[in-house]
């Protein structure tokens, strides 16, 4: 088993909880940061851990056990659970939680990659919809500016055969790509902010009607949607390369394929292909775990998009298949990388304060509201081209970089 040293975990640490939550700010003194680990990611809990305490910050944590040979916590479930089960939603524990937390740190440490792969995917769909509540909780509590969150990754063993590297080239990337191997790497990820900022501004400058994205694999149309801009480099994901948003569901017509796999609860996802009309998906293939994606878009309204979403060559360093969406959709190489996400849109992409608008009103500008979010990912060229309100064309991603 590899082992990062110490000194790595102190800095990858550093950079969660004193630039990743708050949207790159420091956490204030007292504030509660729930953290969420397997076992596998150890090292890193206890760092984090450490770092909240020395912020002055408080930690409830849960620690659980790897889905790993004979022990799988979330299979068992799955098997054993009775409807009223699956369906079961322990409202006043996750109201209070969402009361009590100021931030949460989830770190990915998958020791199985398909630890769910025999399970009914029906039933991992409705025990996520069982718990749409929370989730809307904690995007309510982020809509005030109550609330931030981020996600990491402590590198593992099936994850790096996964991927088909060595777990030292695999955690190679992950210091590569959250500048680990810097004196300071709060700083580095502040410069890097900055530029993504910058395009963003650029974009948002933009009068979009709608975007084509067009290539080997795709020819999809997608309608911007009013009051939107873009999102990206704000901390919630470590690392984030991507600049996204969140477009009005109802201008989607096309078609798109996918040429890298998916990794989603467990289970394994190749080939997606989609076909859209009038702003929802009439046919989902995959050469591999087809059942699943099918019972994705069964999920109510997670057949509409709810993200679409590029990263530049030039700001990722992320260079090599990791086989985790969370850097899989930042990678960058030479094509960099677009992919879009079926289901729940992001209310931050909103060009306005979140926090004041009704469901109504969400519903009525194209934000998308899903129990689930699934993105997909290809690497293949691609160029995307702005329509503008004035009638004109112009080209926003080409050769994996923003052309701004």
């Amino acid at each position: 088993m590899y082992l990062p040293n110490q000194k790595l975990m102190e800095r990858y640490a550093d950079v969660l909880v004193n630039f990743a939550l708050g949207k790159g700010k420091v956490i204030k003194k007292g504030d509660v940061v729930y953290v969420v680990a397997y076992e596998s990611a150890k090292p890193l809990y206890v760092e984090i851990l450490r770092a909240i305490t020395k912020a002055g910050g408080h930690a409830i944590s849960r620690y659980m056990p790897d889905a790993d040979g004979s022990f799988n916590v979330d299979r068992d479930f799955y098997v054993n659970a009775k409807d009223h089960q699956i369906h079961f939603f322990a409202g006043k524990y996750y109201k209070g939680l969402i009361d009590e937390i100021d931030h949460s740190i989830f770190i990915e440490s998958e020791a199985d990659t398909e630890s769910l792969k025999d399970v009914d995917p029906k039933k991992i769909m409705l025990n996520r919809q069982a718990m749409k509540p929370y989730r809307e909780w904690r995007n309510e509590k982020e809509s005030r500016g109550d609330f931030s969150w981020t996600l990491a990754l402590y590198g593992t063993k099936a994850m790096a055969q996964e991927a088909g590297l060595s777990e030292k080239a695999y955690w190679d990337q992950i210091v590569q790509a959250c500048f680990l191997k810097s004196k300071n790497p709060v700083g580095e990820w502040r410069r890097t902010v900055k530029k993504i900022d910058g395009m963003k501004k650029r974009l948002d400058a933009l009068p979009i009607d709608k975007l084509h994205i067009k290539g080997p694999d795709a020819d999809l149309w997608i309608t911007l949607g009013e009051k939107r801009i873009w999102e990206g480099g704000r901390g919630a994901n470590i690392p984030s390369f991507e600049i996204f948003t969140s477009p009005d569901w109802r201008g989607s017509e096309g078609w798109i394929r996918f040429n890298q796999p998916v990794y989603a609860s467990g289970n394994l996802m190749k080939d997606v292909e989609l076909l859209l009309k009038k702003g929802k998906v009439i046919r989902a293939t995959a050469k591999r775990g087809a059942k699943y994606l099918q019972e994705h878009v069964k999920t109510p309204n997670a057949d509409k998009i709810g993200e679409f979403s590029m990263t530049d060559r030039r700001f990722s360093h992320i260079t090599k298949f990791m086989a985790t969406t969370l850097y899989d959709e930042n990678i960058g190489g030479p094509n960099g990388n677009t992919h879009i996400a079926l289901g729940s849109s992001f209310h931050d992409c909103y060009r306005g304060d979140p926090s004041k608008v009704t469901k109504a009103t969400w519903a009525k500008l194209g934000f998308n509201a899903s129990s689930v979010h699934q993105d997909f990912i290809s690497t293949a060229p691609r160029t995307v081209t702005a329509l503008l309100k004035n009638g004109k064309e112009r080209v926003i991603y080409r050769d994996g970089m923003f052309t701004l």
